[in-house]
């Protein structure tokens, strides 16, 4: 006869495994955007300190112009680094997940499968729906008719 239990038991040991990894990988990309963060903070504050003396000490409106400019396109060039920066943290969580979740739906799908054919091969017993009277059901019943 085939057992049921078992394969609950092992799906349930397969979906708590999937949801340990799943939490490490979350925890891994959490960990990754924090450090990222950290160091474009370190990276900001460096260069607002290193950018304040020469706004400092401009002496006309042409230089503090020109300073500008050049603070504007190394803010520019830093936000893209950030984004693509923070672009393949997200992607590698995103393939992380998906190869997590194909893996254990194969997984899923094969077991399905077979145990699906487990069961339809699984031979059916019937019992018989009436049970044949037992000799004192069968006394009592003829001492009622005569």
């Amino acid at each position: 006869m085939y057992n049921m239990p078992e394969q609950v038991t092992e799906f349930n040991r397969s979906a708590l495994d999937a949801a340990l990894q799943l939490g490490r990988i979350a925890l891994d990309t959490t960990e990754r955007l924090v450090g990222l963060q950290l160091v474009a903070t370190r990276e900001t504050l460096a260069g607002a300190s290193q950018s304040l003396k020469p706004m400092i000490e401009a002496r006309d409106l042409q230089t503090l112009l020109d300073l500008r400019a050049k603070l504007t396109a190394n803010s520019i060039e830093n936000a893209a680094a950030y984004s693509h920066s923070l672009f393949e943290v997200a992607n590698d969580a995103k393939v992380q997940i998906s190869n997590l979740l194909n893996g254990h739906l194969a997984t899923f799908n094969q077991s399905a499968t077979g145990n699906t054919d487990k069961v339809v091969n699984t031979p059916v017993v019937v019992a018989p729906a009436v049970k044949k009277p037992k000799p004192a059901a069968k006394k009592a019943k003829s001492s009622t008719r005569g």
